[in-house]
């Protein structure tokens, strides 16, 4: 008989775990792109060879746990605040990599204010903007990127224009500032995907040694949960539904 242990060996794997990931069980919901970012964030400052170097800046919603699975140093912010604590930190610390981590209805409503005068000032810090189009950790409410007859919790009969306004495309409105030096949307649904979100993470965090900028890198998710549909559905759904509102690729890069 076969030993699995004899086969199950990091040698053998084809994908070794980033030593920046600790070993705490994530608490994400199955198929959420939050945990498939994460790694990605830890395999880019591992590559790097920056972790002594970074901080992260987390706020409230799904995204404030980071600092729970990823090994650098992290200052904790108020809803919606991380990009003016970013700022501090990077004009105090301007040897550091400085990077926020943020769900859409914590960057596009509460702290809207901040991340465009953040990216205005062209503050030199990244930003990860995950944008699943609900407030994910909070019971599923609709958030300014939630579409059109989408079914939230606050929108049970679906997004209507007249009475929610139109859903916010925060990205293309950050590319026009003059302090963005690059921009981009993408996503994590397939390998391919994945390998581009990781290029343009990493993108981001080789411009904060250039001084170019803020870099704004968005990756359009899924909340099966809070969709209520299937890792599987809501992988569909997205590709459906999403990406018609969000198109992904490059908007800025200088």
């Amino acid at each position: 008989m076969i030993d699995i242990n004899d086969i199950v060996k990091p040698e053998n794997l084809i994908y070794g775990k980033s030593s920046l990931l600790t070993d705490n069980i994530m608490h994400y919901c199955p198929g959420c792109t939050h945990g498939v970012v994460h790694k990605l964030v830890a395999e880019v400052i591992e590559e790097l060879d920056i972790q002594e170097k970074t901080i992260g800046v987390s706020p409230v919603g799904c995204s404030v746990f980071a600092y729970n699975y990823i090994d650098v140093d992290w200052v904790e912010a108020a809803h919606g605040r991380a990009p003016a604590v970013a700022t501090a930190v990077s004009r105090l610390h301007p040897e550091k990599y400085v990077f926020t981590y943020q769900g859409d209805g914590d960057l596009a409503s509460i702290g809207c204010g901040e991340i465009m005068h953040a990216c205005n000032r062209g503050e030199n810090i990244v930003i990860i903007f995950i944008n699943n189009a609900i407030y994910g950790m909070t019971g599923g409410q609709m958030a300014p990127t939630t579409l059109l007859g989408q079914v939230t919790a606050t929108t049970p009969y679906g997004r209507d224009a007249k009475l929610n306004g139109f859903p916010l495309k925060i990205t293309e409105l950050i590319a026009q500032l003059d302090g963005t030096c690059y921009v981009t949307r993408q996503s994590a649904e397939t390998p391919a995907a994945v390998r581009k979100t990781k290029n343009a993470i990493k993108k981001a965090f080789q411009n904060t040694r250039l001084n170019k900028g803020t870099s704004f890198v968005e990756v359009v998710g899924t909340c099966n949960s809070g969709w209520k549909l299937t890792p599987v559905d809501a992988n569909n759904w997205m590709r459906e539904n999403m990406f018609k509102k969000y198109p992904l690729g490059d908007m800025k890069d200088i």
